[in-house]
């Protein structure tokens, strides 16, 4: 039997081989170039990067190496009562070493959640966290590491970033650590659902000149970027055990998770999920849906907290919707092809601005802007949805690809100039993982130059950055949708572009019994369906709270906060206190006073217990456990890589891969040549 020829038939006659010199000049010439791509600097690169980033994967510095040796479990219990989740977050962290370590992680939660408390757990012995105002509680956590006492700490980078610490850790030692939040369960297109963010997508800090717009006092701490490491020991990739129990006070008909293959069991009138795997990689967000039976679907629920004299309320209510004529939308569609959505991430966008741009109808206008460090408009300003235009706007989409930077100011502030026609729906649908670090900036720029646009962001990937794409949504009077695959992405786009032709309700108001402090101060307009969620301090809770709104008509229905259907609820304190703390940093990104800003964020994070940019928890076990004389080294705990992204997605491969990149580049050139010769 012969050999199969495989290799391709030469359409072309060949060449004369080319001189032995000629050859090697190839050689050198494309090393060189390629060297001179491996150490130019990188376009996204961090601003300001520190001189040592913190590495990737689970790892300590011994000498100038980074080596995985400590190695941890996270288990999440989650308990929901009809509107209210209270999560348990249990954290194990195992020194594998033999030297005394302390370990640090960065922890993805809920943007909207109230964290308010903290134990650790050694052996028999359990510590209680107390809150305290953040550089108190560093100075406590600091002096009982060095005084070798077991000692943990939560503190905040983001809002929905939490970094836990835990010291003095013994040689084949566990230390659990439990972290304890509340959060609203969301309700929307008739169905209930809860979301926990379990890795994150490194953020592009931006550069120079866009953040020097921020003054650096209030900027976050920076977010580890990627790095080398030397790996000696097996240590294994963060993972995660998760169960639900849900009461929803009413039967379901499904309870589904569009991430995780889970298993579902029901027992009287509570349900339970599990992982179906049991223990799953921490490398995408959870999200788990549960669905009425459709004649029980509610239409509006209120629930009530009593605490320390004070009285809170968290009220739902679904507006009716009424059929109305589609008006004719002038939509601008930016998406982001910066690197951090490399991968299944910029399919994802590729199809969502697709079908967006399928759906248009006749008399329809749109542009496209695409961004990564720099940006580009598809037209000078917004063309008619001809058949042409349409045509070429789908081809410019699908010749994207994900690189560089993640430069979003410029690209945004393009998408919210101009005006559309009289009798236009201006809507800007903007596609991303927001993997940036300067959500402040982005979100005066919105609240700033929004003018009449509505502003719809759409969460690509599967760790996107939920805080910024519910603020921005928030700023900019329109709504957040999240795509968590390309199976769903054209579900996800057919009901974003329908709800937008039929807002269900503007102008909205309500009307409390006495004084009351609510949060949202400035309801949103609401779309088809979507609900009225907001949570009140009032005076008590007796008579009724008054809603109204245009639909377009006037509309208008009472709520009775005692009796009736208002169901007591442990918690809901915490989330208005959470809120509350939301509305004022708004107000100080708007320009008030930070030292104003700052009592008032202290003051309600102290009363109600709740980790803030100001404030911590910190808990230590008053015995000293590691010898005198001992050093303590330091571990760094790191996120999973978000599932489908690249491991260098942050717009940048770093210098070392780059190199290698390049001499392979090189061997190939040298290769083919000898191939050829």
């Amino acid at each position: 039997m012969h050999a199969r020829e495989t290799r391709k038939p030469r359409l072309f006659r060949p060449r004369p081989a080319p001189a032995q010199p000629l050859v090697w000049l190839y050689l050198v010439a494309t090393l060189v170039l390629a060297l001179v791509f491996a150490l130019a600097p990188a376009r996204a690169s961090e601003f300001d990067p520190e001189p040592d980033p913190e590495p990737e994967g689970l790892q300590m510095k011994i000498g100038d190496e980074w080596v995985a040796t400590l190695a941890m479990d996270t288990t999440v219990d989650m308990q929901v009562r009809g509107l209210l989740a209270e999560v348990t977050v249990r954290q194990t962290y195992r020194n594998d070493a033999s030297e005394w370590r302390e370990g640090r992680y960065l922890l993805p939660l809920p943007e909207n959640g109230a964290v308010g408390a903290l134990t650790l757990r050694v052996g028999d012995r359990l510590i209680v966290g107390e809150i305290r105002e953040k550089a108190e509680a560093e100075a406590i956590y600091q002096a009982a590491a060095a005084s070798g006492q077991r000692a943990s700490l939560v503190s905040q980078n983001r809002p929905n970033l939490f970094q836990t610490r835990v010291a003095n850790i013994g040689p084949g030692e566990e230390v659990e650590i439990e972290v304890r939040y509340w959060q609203p369960v969301a309700f929307r297109d008739g169905a209930f659902s809860l979301h926990l963010p379990l890795t994150l997508t490194p953020r592009y800090e931006g550069t120079r000149e866009a953040a020097g717009l921020l003054d650096p006092a209030s900027r976050p701490a920076a977010l580890p970027v990627a790095d080398e490491a030397i790996v000696r020991s097996g240590a294994l990739p963060p993972t995660v055990a998760l169960s639900v129990e849900i009461e929803p006070g009413l039967p379901l008909k499904s309870v589904t998770s569009p991430s995780h293959a889970i298993t579902v069991s029901a027992e009287g009138s509570t349900y339970r999920a599990t992982l179906a795997n049991l223990v799953d990689a921490s490398d995408r967000d959870f999200l788990l849906r549960w669905e009425p039976v459709p004649s029980r679907a509610p239409r509006s629920a209120v629930f009530t907290d009593t605490l320390d004299g004070e009285s809170f309320a968290m009220l739902m209510l679904v507006p009716p919707t009424l059929p109305v004529a589609p008006l004719p939308r002038e939509l601008i569609l930016v998406i982001d092809n910066s690197g951090s959505m490399s991968g299944a991430s910029m399919e994802q966008a590729i199809e969502a601005a697709d079908r967006a741009l399928s759906r248009l109808r006749p008399g329809d206008r749109f542009n496209v802007v695409r961004f990564d460090d720099s940006f580009e408009l598809l037209f000078p300003d917004a063309v008619a949805a001809e058949p042409g235009n349409v045509a070429r706007a789908r081809s410019f989409v699908r010749s994207l690809q994900a690189e560089g930077g993640t430069e979003m100011l410029p690209a945004l502030r393009a998408a919210l100039a101009g005006r559309a026609p009289a009798g236009y729906l201006r809507q800007v649908v903007l596609a991303t993982d927001a993997a940036i670090g300067n959500e402040d900036e982005l979100l005066r720029l919105i609240e700033a130059e929004r003018g009449e646009s509505r502003l719809f962001p759409v969460g690509i990937g599967s760790a996107p950055n939920g805080h910024f794409l519910r603020k921005a949504a928030e700023a900019g009077r329109g709504t957040q949708t999240l795509v968590r695959n390309v199976e769903e992405v054209t579900e996800v786009m057919d009901g974003l572009l329908a709800k937008l032709d039929r807002p269900a309700m503007r102008d909205i108001t309500l009307a409390w019994p006495g004084a009351a402090e609510m949060h949202p101060a400035r309801v949103p307009d609401l779309y088809e369906g979507e609900v009225l969620q907001v949570v009140a301090r009032v005076e008590n809770l007796q008579g009724t709270v008054a809603v109204s709104g245009l639909r377009p008509q006037p509309w208008t229905r009472q709520l009775k906060l005692s009796g009736g259907s208002a169901v007591p609820a442990p918690g809901i304190g915490r989330l208005w206190a959470r809120a509350r703390i939301d509305t004022l940093e708004d107000a100080m990104r708007r320009g008030e006073k930070e030292s104003e800003m700052r009592a008032q964020i202290v003051d309600t994070a102290l009363r109600h217990g709740l980790v803030s940019r100001y404030t911590s928890l910190v808990a230590v076990d008053k015995t000293p456990a590691r010898p005198a004389g001992e050093a303590m080294g330091s571990s760094q705990v790191m996120n999973a890589t978000p599932e489908g992204s690249l491991q260098f997605a942050q717009g940048s491969m770093g210098w070392l891969r780059e190199l290698l990149l390049a001499l392979a580049m090189a061997l190939a050139s040298f290769l083919l040549l000898r191939g050829r010769a």
